[in-house]
Order: C-alpha cells, then structure tokens, then sequence
C-alpha cells in the first residue's frame, strides 16, 4: 500500500499545516531512517547535528524545520513544518491507521462477561477474557485475550488493553489509552508492619486511577493504594518493566524510560522525565519539570525544575575498587580537614597576639 505525498499532507493538515516543496504525485511505500531510506521512503531530520546524512540519504522526501529548508531542496522533495520529530509521529499514526486497521468489534465466544458488567458499544473482547462484575467497558475499548477486568473495575473509551493485562477490582482506566501486554494494574502495596520478629500483611484498601491518554509498558506493575489511591495523570508515559509504588503520584505528561522504580507515596509531578533504571525513594516529591538521568537514585526531594544526574562513572574493574575504597573515607577525611583548619587558625591567632 503506497501514499501519495499529497495525499499525507491533506490527511495531517487538521492537526500540522505543513509546505510541501517537490512532486505532490510522488509516491511512498515506506518509512524509514536517513541512513536506511530508498527514493519511495519517507524520513525526517530533526536535528541539524545529523545535517550530513541529509545530504547522502537517497529518501524520497525528508520532513524538515524551516531552518533546513533550503538544505533539504538541494537533494530532492521534502515537506517543511515547524517541529519535524512531531510531525513523523504523525505520519507514523496515520500510517498505522491505513495499512494495519483494527478489525471489527467482536466478542470471543471463550471470554467470561458476568452478567452485572456493562459492556459499551463496538467493544471487542478476546479469547479467555474475563471480564468481572460489575465491571465497566467504555465505548469502543479493546480488550486483548487472556485480559483480566476485576470487580467494578472501569475501563474508558477507546482504550486498548494488549494480552494478559489485569485491571484489578475498583480500578479504573482513562481513555484512549494504551496497555501493553502483562501489565498489573492493581496488585496489593508492598504493606507489612513488623511485630514480634515477623511481618503482618497491611491491607491495601485504595486502588488505582489512571487518567487519558496514558500509556503503560509491558510487564509494568502499578501497586494499589494502601488507603489512598495511586493516581497516574492525563498523558503519562510508562515504558517497560516499570514499577510505580503504593500511594504514588504522577503528574500529567511525566515519562519513565524502563525498569525504572518509584517507591512508596513519592509525588512526582509533571512534565517529568525519569530515565531507565533510576530509583525515586518513597514519600520523596519531585517538583513539576524535574528531569532525572538513567541509573540515578534519588535520595532527597528534589522541589526545583532542572536536570539531576547521580552515577559512579564506569571504570575497569581494579581503578574503580580504588575509587570506592577512597570514597569511603571522604567523611574521616573532611572531619581531620576540618580540625586542621581550626588548628591552623588557633596558631594564627596565637601568632597574632604574640607580635602585638
């Protein structure tokens, strides 16, 4: 299946007004990367770093920023916008749309629907769902085979929830969201109180609230409040193998790259970033606009917007031993530091009195 340039400029031009400089008839069969790119792709420069692949790629048409323009015109066709990485995500949605269309709303005859759950209309369930009582599904929603909907649980229109995913009982899904196969929505809090040399189970009495247009990772688990519920606002991202604590809350638009963790009641507000593998500590507050690296462990709030960065830089084995072993005195060391300055100054003080 092929487009016509013409014909992507038109369907987009509702949500990006966009020039098209070059053959509106030529025609595209695929999207691609600058480098992988043939004369009928499709690709985009977003970045003026990677201006000289821009002159070797053999793409069709290249989607650029008007700053680049006149760069992108000396090779061939390309489609002028202001943010050219937005504009592909686009091209990318429409083109899923077109070649790869959901099929018709259906109910598997094996799916489990109790006779309390509603049910709206073009909702499809797949093979061995279970969908509980008093549970409710949202218009057009997509619920994937082997999907578990707890007891009034809700789940929005238009969300599409992938294979093996659990919404446990009393959560709820915004809409138009995304959940991809194996998450957990819903599973008790990490909760014990010590007594008596063992660990007595609190019970986890909130749920989860997750607002529109979320996206959540596969395998990625979202504990259940322990009185509270855990809240994931409008538009947060979850990539892969996340796990977000009881009781925690994410402000709208925030991004957690995978495997990264938030413990317990951390408030992380929005427009955040967190990057893979990073570790946010309970009851900690990220304030809205906080960026944290990758493999970073947040020990403290962090309560101004910024870019906050936390590693011990990779070395060969022997040399880092070294550096740990020295960084373990740093405390012994800054104490003697801190005497020896005050013996200094006694000694000034004492030469001071002894010339006047």
């Amino acid at each position: 299946m092929t487009l016509k340039l013409a014909d992507i400029i038109r369907l987009l031009a509702d949500q990006v007004p966009a020039e098209l400089v070059g053959n509106p008839e030529l025609l595209i069969d695929r999207l691609s990367t600058l480098e992988a790119s043939g004369p009928n792709d499709l690709t985009f420069l977003s970045h003026p770093k990677y201006l000289a692949q821009l002159a070797q790629t053999a793409a069709g048409c290249v989607i650029v920023a008007p700053s680049l323009r006149d760069a992108a015109l000396k090779r061939g066709p390309c489609i002028v916008v202001d943010d050219p990485y937005h504009y592909f995500a686009l091209v990318t949605q429409l083109w899923k749309r077109l070649h790869a269309p959901d099929a018709a709303p259906a109910i598997h005859s094996s799916a489990f629907i109790d006779p309390t759950a509603s049910i709206g209309p073009n909702v499809s369930i797949g093979a061995f769902a279970c969908i509980d009582g008093g549970a409710v599904i949202g218009e057009g929603a997509r619920i994937g085979a082997q999907c578990v909907i707890g007891v009034n649980a809700f789940i929005g229109a238009r969300s599409r929830l992938s294979a093996r995913v659990t919404v446990a009982e009393g959560c709820s899904i915004g809409e138009r969201c995304i959940i991809h196969p194996g998450a957990v929505i819903g599973a008790d809090g990490f909760g014990f109180a010590p007594h008596a040399g063992q660990w007595v189970k609190i019970e986890q009495l909130g749920a989860v609230r997750i607002g529109n247009d979320v996206e959540i990772g596969a395998n990625t688990c979202i504990d259940r409040g322990a009185l509270q519920d855990t809240v994931l606002e409008d538009g947060v991202k979850l990539d892969n193998l996340v796990q977000i604590g009881h009781n925690v809350r994410v402000g709208q638009h925030s991004a957690m790259a995978g495997c990264a963790g938030v413990a317990g009641s951390a408030t992380i507000g929005a427009h955040c970033t967190v990057g893979g593998g990073a570790i946010v500590l309970g009851h900690l507050r990220l304030a809205d606009g906080v960026h944290v690296s990758a493999a970073t462990t947040v020990t403290r709030s962090l309560l101004k917007p910024g870019h906050y960065t936390g590693l011990f830089p990779i070395d060969d084995n022997a040399a880092w031993e070294k550096n740990a072993a020295t960084l373990k005195q740093l405390h012994a060391l800054r104490e003697r530091l801190k005497q020896t300055e005050k013996n200094l100054l006694q000694l000034q003080d004492s030469l001071k009195k002894e010339k006047s």
